[in-house]
């Protein structure tokens, strides 16, 4: 199936944001997490072929309103298992992270981040005693790397627990895509880093496989952080349009390249990506493979994500 073939019909208003449009896959994990049956939730996760996908698997379950009820009966009827307290942790942060909001620090309140930080030390010590236990078990550390940023503890401290992922997972793209909000200049970092480690995540992945679209998230990251005219000026620069193909050809357009479960997401980097810069041509393969899904992240650093998708997806197929 080519990457620029597979998408679903362009003929309705779409797009879906809704992961399980996007990936049906994760619907049996949903029924059962709905249900409460932690047997049907570890069976699902179990049966998972990739770090990749148990990864993703966890993300999604987080955002699972009351999740949190079946996995902390879980993560106390079985205490030597990894799984229950990586996913709860992951449910921790995200109830915490809901609380504080996506806003910029200075206007979140202290009792915001006061109750942040109470939920995010709860994930803390259960990640702390599954990596010490399990010092391979990247899911746990994919997790740690998102308490890291909101902790604030530091850049050394993030990028040692993502080497520490690493070393046995090098190409783990839903860690990477953490490490890199860190190295942004938002959480303390610099662009020199972000675009030096969206680079490094470029050149050591194999061709073919996702990690390249690290480049465009760097691109879109420094576009919001310019705003206005200058972030126009920016992602339409030539320099930036060579990264992003460079980018996009060895990644989600190399031959070699198989759509999995991060495709959605990574083609919606490079359709907003091109699409923001002017570069209508280029955007278009990329929609070509959504079709009528698309990922909320980039779209909603629009302001309204759908409309957003439908000009740009129709500027690329009259390009």
């Amino acid at each position: 199936m080519s990457s620029t073939t597979s998408g679903r019909s362009t003929g309705s208003p779409g797009p879906t944001f809704d992961p399980y449009d996007n990936t049906p896959e994760l619907i049996p994990l949903r029924t059962a997490a709905l249900a409460g049956d932690w047997p049907a939730v570890r069976a699902f996760v179990s049966g998972l072929d990739s770090v990749a996908k148990v990864s993703t698997a966890s993300s999604v379950l987080a955002e699972i309103p009351g999740v949190e009820t079946m996995l902390e009966r879980a993560a106390a009827e079985l205490p030597g298992d990894p799984l229950p307290r990586t996913l709860l942790a992951e449910r921790y942060v995200h109830i915490g992270w809901d609380i504080r909001s996506g806003a910029r620090a200075q206007h979140v309140s202290q009792d915001q981040f006061e109750q942040f930080h109470s939920w995010l030390r709860r994930a803390e010590q259960l990640l702390i005693e599954v990596c010490a236990e399990q010092p391979a078990y990247a899911p746990a550390w994919t997790v740690r790397l998102t308490t890291a940023r909101g902790l604030q503890l530091g850049q050394a401290e993030a990028r040692r627990r993502y080497d520490r992922l690493a070393a046995h997972h090098p190409h783990h793209y839903r860690a990477q895509t953490q490490l890199l909000q860190q190295v942004c200049p938002k959480w303390g970092g610099s662009w020199e880093a972000a675009h030096g480690f969206a680079r490094e995540c470029a050149t050591a992945a194999p061709d073919g496989s996702v990690p390249a679209t690290a480049v465009a998230l760097a691109h879109i990251e420094h576009w919001l952080d310019l705003a206005g005219a200058d972030g126009t000026a920016y992602m339409r620069g030539v320099p930036v349009r060579d990264d992003l193909r460079f980018a996009a050809q060895v990644s989600v357009l190399h031959p070699a390249y198989r759509p999995d479960w991060d495709s959605v997401g990574a083609h919606s980097a490079f359709a907003f990506a091109f699409s923001i810069g002017g570069h209508h041509a280029d955007a278009a393969p990329h929609f070509a493979f959504l079709g009528d899904r698309a990922t909320e992240f980039p779209w909603q650093y629009t302001g309204d994500p759908k409309a957003s998708f439908l000009t740009f997806r129709k500027l690329a197929t009259q390009a």
